[in-house]
């Protein structure tokens, strides 16, 4: 290599098109990711030229030049250690065996390696590189010149050509058009502050006027001990960037088995079903995923994560984490740290604990599950619905240590307006609840559960005093034939309150048949034919409809007790229907077509009855 005489023309050893096509599609999200990749081979080539002269000078950096009117092409400077005419020759070698295999096997090792693939990267918009460099070890500057046509050349500089080449390298090329805008001063600026802000290194962007924008700032999510302390209000504004609100609370998170070291915002409110963990995470300052949601433990769903790693290791693309030993190490630390605060905040500020818990219920149901030692601390504070009002577990098991509690959101409304208040009944069925309370008892001392039913319950309930059963009897029978068209069988009990009349009570496979039934009065011929084999498989509900049901007349109740006595036919049977409906309304059961005609031709007939009269 010379510099008196022409360069030579040389093949590279691999087909560049087909390699450059691989990383534009496999590999790297898009052709934006050649800037990360000419930054992190400056960061190297400082980092390289640190340690070959036992300093540390705070002026080297790097400096990107847009492309301007007069000089079409885009400048990558770094003050880093440069390449001899010899290195240039391994680069080659590196570039020209780069190979799918070498692609997918990264993390790449050694500058050189680094440096061939990220060059490799600006052929996904440029035909054509230039690369200009002078070694901080000695010799002359040296220029490549890469083409997408498959062909390079080197040369040495000698003269006027190297006398202006400080130590470092320089990488030129003019974008192709459709790639302009990449190169803009605004997307230039926008790409290193998006990858490159934390990098320990002064990264400057050209404004296309002749002056820089530094887009470097401080990595205070990363701090420690006192000097963590005096950045605390930087971290929560880094938190409201990040979470996109003010975080609930911000937790410092580590990792000794990979270095990492970073902060936790805790979201102020329940994510969306399904989301996934958008965690920043960054290697040596470098952005490597904006959204990883393998950071963390999947139980963490309240939280949001941005740290920096000197041990975790990236894929190919330099742009997601690989799953590996080292990966699931860091997850379990910082899992540690967020349960470590979790537990602190039940034993310091249990308020707050519970306004946590308040914010995230549905989704700590689930966890809780599944960590017996979140569980422990977290389910007292957890909220449930019951027949007496809404409490925490913690008031209700002081209150009621024998825990009763229904399976379905059905049973409860049925029930819950009979019960006495000495024996409460949960609801247990939202998500997760019934699981979270047959686990109570290894949470507590002394607390036992029990289900209940709709059959339970109207066994419990007292039936009339022997003095007027045979009355009572004589009601059922009278109020039966009124409801054996809606297949209700009635039932006089005693309950409290006195005023309320009547209560409709169905199982869940009773309220399942009703259902049934009414799809298949909206269906066709084959969907009414399939759900009607289906009740008729049932032995409990032989002849389908709501065999099963009761509609319990409370005999405390003076209206029932009026209807027991010498009633009209007809006034009977408009006023046990519509005790049938106000019940059903009661227990939030839709009506279906045949009740509303029923309630309809009820009122009807009784406002015609009260007319005549």
């Amino acid at each position: 290599m010379t510099g008196g005489q022409a360069p030579d023309v040389r093949p590279f050893l691999v087909d560049l098109r087909g390699v450059v096509d691989l990383l534009s599609r496999h590999i790297y999200s898009g052709p934006h990711v050649f800037l990360r990749e000419l930054i992190q081979n400056g960061r190297d080539a400082i980092t390289a030229r640190t340690e070959h002269e036992g300093r540390r000078d705070a002026a080297w950096g790097v400096r990107i030049h847009p492309p301007t009117a007069g000089e079409p092409a885009l400048r990558f400077e770094d003050d880093g250690v440069g390449l001899t005419a010899d290195e240039v020759g391994e680069l080659l070698a590196t570039v020209g065996r780069s190979s799918k295999r070498d692609l997918f096997d990264l993390p790449r090792a050694g500058f050189l390696g680094q440096f061939g693939i990220g060059l490799l990267s600006c052929f996904m918009i440029a035909d054509r590189i230039v690369v200009r460099s002078r070694s901080a070890r000695g010799g002359e500057p040296v220029e490549w010149v890469g083409s997408t046509d498959g062909t390079f050349t080197v040369r040495v500089l000698e003269g006027a050509e190297a006398s202006g080449i400080a130590v470092g390298t320089t990488v030129s090329l003019v974008p192709r058009a459709d790639e302009a805008e990449l190169c803009t001063p605004t997307s230039l600026r926008e790409l290193a502050r998006r990858y490159a802000e934390y990098l320990p290194i002064a990264i400057l962007v050209g404004t296309g006027d002749g002056r820089f924008d530094s887009v470097g700032r401080p990595a205070v999510f990363a701090l420690t001990g006192e000097a963590r302390t005096g950045a605390l209000e930087a971290i929560a504004e880094l938190g409201r960037e990040v979470v996109g609100a003010t975080p609930f609370d911000v937790i410092e998170v580590h990792s000794t088995a990979t270095d990492t070291h970073g902060t936790a915002y805790v979201l102020p409110f329940p994510p969306t079903p399904g989301a996934r963990q958008a965690n920043r995470v960054y290697l040596g300052g470098m952005l490597v995923d904006p959204r990883a949601d393998e950071l963390l433990p999947d139980w963490a769903f309240f939280a949001r994560a941005v740290v920096d790693s000197n041990g975790l290791r990236p894929t190919a693309s330099r742009e997601h984490l690989i799953e590996d030993e080292s990966l699931e190490a860091t997850r379990g630390e910082l899992g540690a740290a967020i349960r470590a605060w979790v537990m602190r905040l039940a034993v310091e500020r249990p308020a707050r604990l519970a306004e946590f818990v308040g914010i995230h219920h549905l989704g700590l149901k689930s966890l809780l599950l599944h960590d017996d030692e979140l569980a422990g601390f977290i389910t007292r504070w957890l909220t449930v619905e019951t027949s007496v009002g809404v409490m925490t577990i913690d008031e209700l098991v002081r209150a009621h240590p024998h825990v009763r509690f229904t399976e379905t959101v059905d049973e409860f409304r049925q029930i819950a307006g009979i019960v006495p208040a000495s024996r409460a009944v949960v609801n247990g069925g939202y998500v997760h609840e019934a699981d979270i309370l047959r686990r109570l008892p290894l949470l507590f001392d002394g607390v036992t559960v029990e289900r209940v039913t709709v059959s339970s319950e109207l066994d419990s309930l007292d039936v009339p005093p022997l003095a007027d059963r045979a009355v009572a009897l004589a009601l059922e029978d009278r109020a039966g034939a009124v409801l054996a068209e809606v297949g209700c069988e009635p039932s006089v009990r005693r309950f409290a309150p006195g005023d309320l009349a009547s209560l409709y009570l169905a199982d869940a496979e009773v309220l399942r048949s009703i259902t049934r039934g009414a799809a298949r009065d909206l269906t066709g011929p084959l969907w009414s034919g399939v759900l009607g084999r289906i009740d008729e498989s049932l032995p409990n509900l032989a002849g389908g409809g709501a065999a099963g049901a009761k509609l319990c007349l409370n005999w405390d109740n003076a209206l029932v007790r009026t209807l027991a006595g010498d009633v009209d036919d007809a006034v009977f049977d408009r006023t046990i229907r519509l005790l049938y409906v106000q019940a059903l309304l009661a227990g939030h059961r839709p009506l279906r077509a045949s009740e509303r005609a029923m309630l309809t031709d009820a009122l009807t007939d009784l406002v015609a009855l009260s007319l005549a009269r």
